[in-house]
């Protein structure tokens, strides 16, 4: 398979400051219930989704550095929310509004990508997120009119 022919872009939902989250002291503690739900949160649920997302992520990453073709596939994700704004089930209107201005502040921040050796997200370049997605979004329309190009659909005229 031709890795190099793909165009990956992985836009995160957030998550919580790990440091934040959770107490080693107080989850040794913790019984079945305790990991299933503390503090009005789920960390069982919690640990499985970031290990998850965070397997993926480095896997690919792994196999887009090890084939030299890195900048074909984007991840940003923010990984400093607090408590309200890490969470999928507040949906306020202060809250949306905060997770608004996240946002705006993800897309001036570095691009990172994660380091192989340490698996944390350290920055890659000057370039910031929001030229990031400029940049993979021309890629992907390059990449959609070449397709349309060869393909007898896209040759034909369109509907009337």
């Amino acid at each position: 398979m031709d890795y190099g022919r793909f165009l990956v872009l992985s836009l995160g939902t957030g998550t919580a400051k790990s440091e934040e989250k959770y107490d080693a002291e107080e989850a040794a503690k913790w019984g079945v219930l305790g990991w299933l739900t503390s503090d009005n949160s789920t960390p069982l649920v919690d640990v499985f989704t970031e290990a998850s997302g965070d397997m993926i992520d480095l896997h690919i990453s792994t196999v887009f550095q090890a084939l030299r073709c890195e900048e074909n596939y984007l991840r940003i994700q923010d990984d400093t929310l607090t408590r309200a704004l890490s969470s999928v089930d507040v949906a306020t209107k202060e809250n949306l509004e905060n997770l608004v201005k996240v946002g705006e502040k993800l897309l001036k921040k570095p691009l990172s990508r994660v380091n192989l050796d340490s698996g944390v997200f350290e920055p890659a370049d000057e370039m910031t997120n929001e030229k990031a997605l400029i940049k993979m979004a021309k890629l992907l329309s390059r990449e959609k009119h070449l397709r349309d190009s060869r393909s007898p659909i896209g040759k034909a005229a369109p509907p009337k």
